[in-house]
């Protein structure tokens, strides 16, 4: 159990896509390479000291202190990861730049939402500037998703039947080593979009037909849109400066903005279309087989105190209605809910991190953890305030629907949960085996500092 642990917390630790544990644990790392020792080198790749302690923290600290790790079991783990992502490229696994930019920027984005500039996240983490910053998460990010990659290549085939996860789930209870699990909770929500009046919607499309027009005499586009944008990324020295954004169809941009981009030719330049974040044209400079550079320009309708007002209102006549017992919360959703996602779906929030309903009450986004952790399942909250970053913004009730305490893994009322960790402990063993054939034709130059280690992998090859 305790390896089957430290193996799913590794892989969470290294191969995460969340954009606020890439930057905390690898950044520095990177910056450091030329001053810190090298503990290890497999394949190309190379496992530095500061590697080991600094993971082996953020283990730790993942798992709440209830695993003691060694440096040289934590090097181990290192190690095998350096072991996947060489033969990912060995394998010849394709990670396109497109892929890459797109989780640099979720990343950028998430950080810039949390500390409110992007100059105030180069300066926290010690960067030179933002360019600075994108190389250095460019490297990661690619050998994040060689990894992701590759593994998914390696474990495509395992599955578990019912009597190997029931098997799994005795041999805990005569270890008396079932795992805990935390508070879960489920919400749902009813969302009402404020909407801006049709005559400002009418002055943003002419704005832009004009500065279209502007520009199809000869202006230039990369000027207009840093006069003229509102997408954050305009007036800076990476991915979006001036407005321009290599994309490919499985980029991760809104829907409209692809699907418009891919119906123009080179040089073309959209008429004005509306998606999530307000209005943009868009003009594609070059077509790049599967990838295409354009440019664009954003502007967003702005929205009075009166709109927001009259919104909020109105929500807060529906909860009223709600808690006076004249319709249901899921009558209201389908009735008044403006949300796409939930709307149809009795309002129940998706957790992005596992894609069902359930979220872990400690690990959630603080800001929405303040707003439920108080609340008993059933109980509502006020109205409040939201948006998107740079998009959408609405007033919201959410429900708290459902909360299960913490409490010892029970086989009936778990058992997705415990398929879960038996799916994971058997993809673990599936890498372990993996690992000591490939170990064996791998160019591998351990530091005499680790020699001393009792690896359970014949790393050494004695």
């Amino acid at each position: 159990m305790r390896k089957n642990i430290i193996g799913i917390a590794f892989l969470l630790l290294f191969v995460s896509i969340n954009a606020q544990d890439t930057l905390k644990v690898q950044t520095n790392n990177f910056k450091r390479i030329k001053v810190d020792g090298v503990a290890v080198v497999v394949g190309k790749n190379v496992v530095l000291d500061s590697d080991i302690d600094k993971f082996k923290k953020e283990l730790q600290q993942r798992v709440e202190g209830k695993i003691d790790i060694t440096d040289c079991e934590m090097l181990e783990e290192l190690m095998i990861q350096k072991l996947i992502a060489h033969h990912a490229v060995v394998d010849s696994i394709v990670v396109t730049d497109a892929e890459v930019n797109g989780e640099v920027q979720r990343t950028i984005a998430y950080f810039t939402q949390q500390l409110g500039a992007i100059e105030k996240v180069v300066e926290m983490y010690g960067f030179n500037d933002e360019e600075d910053l994108r190389k250095e998460l460019y490297n990661i990010q690619k050998e994040q998703l060689l990894i992701r990659q590759e593994r998914a290549s390696i474990t495509e085939k395992v599955d578990v039947t019912p009597e190997e996860v029931r098997t799994y789930f005795r041999n805990l209870e005569k270890e008396n080593s079932l795992p805990e699990f935390s508070a879960e909770i489920e919400l749902a929500q009813i969302v009402k979009i404020v909407k801006p009046s049709e005559a400002e919607t009418n002055r943003v499309i002419a704005k832009l037909n004009e500065i279209k027009k502007e520009i199809e005499e000869g202006y230039s586009f990369r000027l207009k849109a840093i006069i003229n944008s509102d997408d954050p990324a305009v007036s800076g020295n990476g991915d979006g400066s001036g407005g321009k954004y290599t994309i490919t169809r499985e980029s991760g941009f809104i829907k409209e903005f692809k699907e418009v981009a891919f119906s123009l030719d080179e040089g073309e330049i959209s008429e004005p279309f509306e998606s999530g974040f307000g209005f943009h044209i868009i003009q594609v400079e070059k077509i790049k087989g599967q990838e295409r550079d354009v440019r664009h320009i954003l502007i967003q309708p702005k929205i009075s105190e009166a709109e927001l007002q009259a919104s909020k209102d109105e929500l807060t006549n529906i909860r009223k209605q709600i808690l006076d017992g004249e319709i249901t919360f899921e009558e209201a959703v389908l009735k008044y809910s403006e949300d796409k996602e939930t709307k149809n779906n009795q309002g129940l929030i998706l957790n992005p991190n596992t894609n069902d309903t359930h979220f872990v009450l400690t690990r959630m986004d603080p800001t929405l953890y303040a707003r439920v952790s108080n609340l008993k399942a059933g109980e509502i909250t006020d109205v409040f305030y939201d948006e998107i970053r740079g998009g959408e913004k609405m007033h919201k009730i959410i429900l708290l629907k459902s909360k299960e305490d913490a409490h010892i893994a029970n086989f009936t009322k778990d058992y997705e949960k415990i398929q879960q960790l038996t799916l994971q402990k058997k993809q673990e063993e599936t890498i372990d085996q993996w690992a000591k054939e490939k170990i064996v034709d791998t160019y591998i130059k351990i530091n005499k500092d680790y020699k001393k280690c009792n690896f359970k992998k014949n790393w050494k090859k004695e």
